[in-house]
């Protein structure tokens, strides 16, 4: 590639960027929310607190701080509103009682912040640690002062800490009899940063880092299976989201053996062509690559000091990028199950274009290789 060609290149991988920035600042309710997808019929209108960390961890590092900061003040304002059912989950866990998933928070909830009154598969637990890792690089990123969102953090750190070990639904949504190791790394990352932000007292902030340290240990112990984290515990699956755990949420060292099983086997196992499946049996629209699991990867190898691999993995999530400069969810390129597609179709329509949590990681990964407007690569 000449020299020309690689400044062409870096135009359209900067352009997207651009792209991605611009959409998501539209798109942002003026109360903070990331709405999913401002289009597809199952997510318009919602705001999961997963996704919107990770966009809002996105935009944070882009250096647009007060978007990062009116979605950290939607996470608040919307947990102080369920401070009621907090604190009956709480009471409940000291009387030996679990609460039913129905009364546990939900994971999505209107741009307004409150929760959805369509049937949903609700109990997750991953997002409200995602927001607290998201809120604590925030901090570090451009500091200021995290004691606006202290009652949002003791509330989310005391309801972890009594559901933390439950069975719940996955990332996609899925599994709810289980308890998955992409949940505990997110669990343990925002517990680990409620501990290291400052605003908790003595007693509370120990016990965030304690539980982190015991849900780390669980998946360390009980998460690997063949050299590699598995997809649940129990399970010899893999999953892309625990690509997560790797980087950004460095709940593993990227350089540890469970890691480089965990790189090897959604490489072999899930990637075709630089595109990542969710993982194998996913009927999914079909099963298709999701670009945002592409820069998750690509995340998890530039960690490691794999600058080519992860430029790669970042070009093919450009090229998904559709004519009208949107980038979806998912594509059908190498659909894992063909068979299913036409009942995902004619249950929701055609899968979310565009979704904001892949552009989100985009521009993360963009911005680690020092891809922004003006920028260049490494």
């Amino acid at each position: 590639m000449t020299q020309s060609d690689l400044a062409t290149d870096r135009e359209a991988l900067q352009a997207i960027v651009q792209q991605g920035r611009a959409l998501i600042l539209e798109q942002q309710h003026p109360g903070g929310a990331y709405p999913a997808s401002p289009t597809f019929s199952a997510y318009r209108g919602f705001s999961w607190f997963r996704d919107g960390a990770f966009i809002a961890d996105a935009m944070s590092a882009l250096g647009e701080r007060d978007s990062a900061e009116r979605f950290f003040d939607w996470c608040a304002a919307t947990l102080e509103r369920q401070a009621g059912r907090i604190s009956a989950v709480i009471a409940e866990a000291a009387a030996g009682i679990e609460t039913p998933a129905d009364r546990m928070l939900p994971t999505r909830y209107t741009l307004d912040g409150a929760p959805g009154d369509v049937d949903w598969w609700d109990f997750q637990l991953d997002g409200y640690g995602t927001w607290l890792w998201a809120l604590e690089e925030h901090v570090a990123r451009h500091g200021g002062d995290p004691t606006r969102w202290r009652r949002a953090v003791e509330l989310t750190a005391d309801y972890l800490l009594v559901s933390w070990r439950r069975p719940c639904f996955d990332w996609w949504e899925e599994h709810d009899a289980e308890v998955h190791v992409s949940t505990l790394g997110c669990v343990a990352a925002g517990l680990r940063s409620a501990s290291r932000l400052g605003v908790l007292d003595a007693g509370l902030a120990r016990r965030c880092g304690d539980t982190a340290d015991a849900a780390t240990d669980l998946i360390l112990e009980d998460g690997v299976a063949d050299g590699r984290l598995r997809k649940w515990l129990g399970s010899n699956a893999v999953d892309g989201s625990l690509l997560a755990l790797l980087a950004p949420l460095d709940v593993l060292d990227v350089t540890s053996a469970a890691a480089t099983g965990t790189l090897t086997a959604v490489e072999t196992e899930l990637t075709v062509d630089g595109g990542v499946h969710r993982y194998a049996a996913d009927v999914y629209y079909g099963g298709g690559q999701w670009p945002l699991l592409s820069c998750f990867l690509g995340l998890a190898h530039l960690a490691r000091g794999d600058e080519a691999r992860a430029t790669e993995l970042l070009r093919w999530a450009a090229g998904t990028a559709t004519r009208s400069g949107t980038m979806p969810e998912q594509v059908a390129d190498h659909l894992l199950h063909p068979d299913r597609l036409p009942e995902w179709e004619t249950r929701w329509g055609r899968s979310a274009d565009p979704l904001l949590w892949s552009y989100a990681m985009y521009i993360r990964l963009a911005v680690e290789l020092r891809l922004t407007a003006g920028g260049e690569t490494r």
